[in-house]
């Protein structure tokens, strides 16, 4: 049976506890439509609420909605299963119905907005060329130990080595961008130490909503990081501004670089740069 995930604007003066009323009521109205919906994720934060469903068909789910509370979702889109267990993980769910994050406090709820990092070795084709393999090979260990430290201690996700850097994913944007700093600082220390052969690595991070458009989990938010790290210079970390505005308060730096046009983007996208210690225009 197909699976979709919808989202609901949350209304003023909603809270998590009426979201899992509803959810209650779509459990007892379902069974008839030959619908399941699974779990749900709520943001009370940006104001929205996900919910994955298996149904014949998207109007079926939808009619679930509209018979047990009258909360229609404003979007609805079709979902490969393993490509959403990819990005949500499948994460255990409290007795309402409500994801959770993995090894949080007992009801830490997941919000369902994802931050995805990139990162990227500056000139890996050429590396092998210039040092050899077996130093090539050293330098990206390098890499992969440092990146997958730092995804350890800040609770981010790897989803997928690409040969030439590391696809990670993180609940906090904060916690994203306080893991790219890290990279570029252990990787600094590393140059310290080994004059001759360095490793030098771009950072791009977005964070986005569970669904995109095209049809397809995270599509715009997977792309938009993919192109920030593509258009970072050596040792900078670049970031969308919805990752920047979700870090306010945290006690981060940013440089405001403008708006960048970037293929695949019907619009500018505004990029800040994160001013880490060590990097050679930061102050921070």
């Amino acid at each position: 049976m197909p699976l979709y995930m919808d989202i609901h604007e949350l209304g003023h003066g909603v809270t998590a506890e009426d979201v899992a009323k509803d959810h209650a009521l779509d459990v007892e109205t379902q069974r008839k439509y030959g619908v399941e919906y699974r779990k749900y994720w709520v943001n009370e934060g940006v104001g929205k609420v996900f919910c994955l469903v298996n149904a014949p068909d998207s109007e079926t789910a939808i009619r679930v909605h509209r018979e047990a509370h009258g909360h229609v979702a404003e979007k609805i889109i079709e979902v490969q299963p393993e490509v959403a267990e990819l990005f949500l993980g499948g994460a255990e769910t409290n007795a309402s119905g409500a994801v959770l994050i993995p090894g949080g406090a007992a009801d830490a709820r997941d919000p369902g907005i994802r931050t995805v990092l990139f990162t990227d070795i500056v000139g890996s084709t050429t590396l092998t060329q210039s040092v050899g393999d077996e130093e090539a090979m050293a330098l990206l260990n390098v890499h992969d130990t440092i990146v997958r430290d730092a995804l350890v201690s800040l609770n981010g996700r790897e989803i997928k080595h690409t040969g030439d850097g590391i696809m990670a994913s993180f609940f906090s944007a904060a916690a994203a961008v306080k893991c790219a700093t890290r990279i570029q600082r252990d990787l600094s220390k590393h140059k310290e130490k080994r004059h001759k052969c360095q490793i030098k690595v771009r950072i791009g991070a977005a964070a986005g909503e569970p669904v995109e458009h095209h049809q397809d989990l995270f599509g715009s938010t997977v792309q938009l990081a993919a192109r920030l790290c593509s258009h970072a210079e050596p040792d900078q970390i670049l970031v969308s501004n919805v990752v920047a505005e979700l870090c306010i308060g945290k006690g981060l730096m940013f440089r405001v670089l403008g708006e960048v046009s970037f293929k695949g983007f019907d619009r500018p996208v505004r990029v800040h740069a994160v001013e880490w210690p060590g990097e050679a225009t930061g102050t921070w």
